[in-house]
C-alpha cells in the first residue's frame, strides 16, 4: 500500500491504541480522566495531533495550519462536551452535542481534512477524529448507553446475524431491481475472506456504527423515542452515502443504505451494543464485496 512506512504504522498504532482503550476499558478510562484537574482533562486531547505530526514530517508535507487544527479541534470538542455535561446532566441532548456530531460527520463525508495526509494514509484522519469523539463523548461527556464495548458476547453474534438474515433478501431484491448491484463471482481463499471481514469490521463498520448508533441514535432516542430515532438516524446514515461511488447524488445508494441503517439500528438498540450492529454492517459490506 502506498506510503505505508514504519512511521505511518507507528502513527496508526497510536490511534488504534486510543480507540482500543475505550473499546475494552471505557469505564476505567473515564474514571481516571474524571479524577484529573479540569485543565489537564481539556488540554490532554491536544496530543491527538501526534500522528499527524509524525506522518506529515516524515512525508515532508507538514503544515502549521493542519497541525493547529488537529491540536485544537479535540480540545474544542472536549471543552464543548464538558459544558454540555454541566448544563444537561440528564443527557437529553444539547446543541453542543449536535454541533460536534455535525462537524465530525461533515468532515468525514466531505473529506475536509484528507488533503493533510499523504495518498493512501487518509484513513488516519478518520481514526484521529474517532479518537477525539471517543474522548469527548465517553471520558468527558460520560454519555451513557453507547454500547461501545468490544468484549464480544454471544448475544452480539445472535442479534447481528439475525438482522443480517432479515435485511439481506430485501436489499438484494431492491438492489437488483434498481440496477445498483450486479452479481459476480469473487471467491478468495478462506484466510483472505476472513481477513477482509475483519478489516471491514474494524475500519469501516465500527466508526460508522459508533457515530450513527452510539452517538446519533442514542441521543435522538432521549428526545423523540425509539421509533423516530431509528428512522431519523437511518436516514442520516443513508444520506451520508450520497457521494459514494458516484460524482453526483447517488440516490440509489442513499435509499439502500437507509434501509440497511434500519436493521443496523435495530441490532444496536436491542441490547444497546455497538458490536451487534457492527457484525450486521460488516457482514453486509463483506457479502456485497464477494457477490455484488
Amino acid at each position: 500500500m502506498q506510503n505505508v512506512t514504519p512511521v505511518a504504522m507507528g502513527a496508526f498504532a497510536l490511534e488504534l491504541a486510543t480507540a482500543g482503550l475505550f473499546g475494552f476499558a471505557a469505564e476505567c478510562v473515564t474514571r481516571v480522566v474524571q479524577r484529573w484537574p479540569v485543565a489537564l482533562r481539556l488540554s490532554l486531547p491536544a496530543l491527538f495531533v501526534a500522528p499527524y505530526a509524525m506522518v506529515s514530517i516524515s512525508a515532508h508535507i507538514f503544515q502549521w495550519t493542519w497541525f493547529a487544527l488537529y491540536a485544537l479541534l479535540p480540545v474544542a470538542i472536549a471543552g464543548l462536551l464538558m459544558r454540555a455535561a454541566q448544563v444537561d446532566p440528564g443527557q437529553r441532548g444539547d446543541w453542543r452535542d449536535a454541533f460536534i456530531l455535525l462537524v465530525l460527520g461533515l468532515a468525514v463525508d466531505l473529506r475536509w481534512f484528507e488533503n493533510a495526509w499523504p495518498s493512501g494514509l487518509r484513513a488516519l484522519n478518520e481514526l484521529l477524529l474517532v479518537d477525539a469523539g471517543l474522548y469527548g463523548f465517553l471520558a468527558i461527556r460520560q454519555l451513557s448507553g453507547t454500547g461501545f464495548n468490544f468484549c464480544l458476547k454471544w448475544s452480539d453474534w445472535k442479534t447481528g446475524l439475525r438482522e443480517l438474515v432479515f435485511l439481506t433478501p430485501a436489499v438484494i431484491v431492491l438492489g437488483l431491481a434498481l440496477g445498483f448491484i450486479h452479481p459476480h463471482r469473487n471467491l478468495p481463499g478462506i484466510g483472505s475472506a476472513l481477513l477482509r471481514w475483519i478489516l471491514i469490521f474494524f475500519f469501516t463498520a465500527v466508526p460508522e456504527e459508533l457515530f450513527f448508533r452510539a452517538w446519533v441514535q442514542n441521543l435522538l432516542e432521549r428526545r423523540m423515542g425509539r421509533r423516530a430515532a431509528l428512522v431519523i438516524a437511518s436516514f442520516l446514515f443513508g444520506l451520508s452515502h450520497f457521494n459514494k461511488r458516484s460524482a453526483h447524488f447517488n440516490w440509489r445508494y442513499v435509499l439502500l443504505a437507509t434501509i440497511a441503517g434500519i436493521f443496523y439500528g435495530r441490532a444496536w438498540r436491542e441490547n444497546r451494543r455497538v458490536p451487534a450492529s457492527t457484525i450486521t454492517h460488516a457482514s453486509v459490506d463483506w457479502l456485497w464485496g464477494l457477490w455484488f
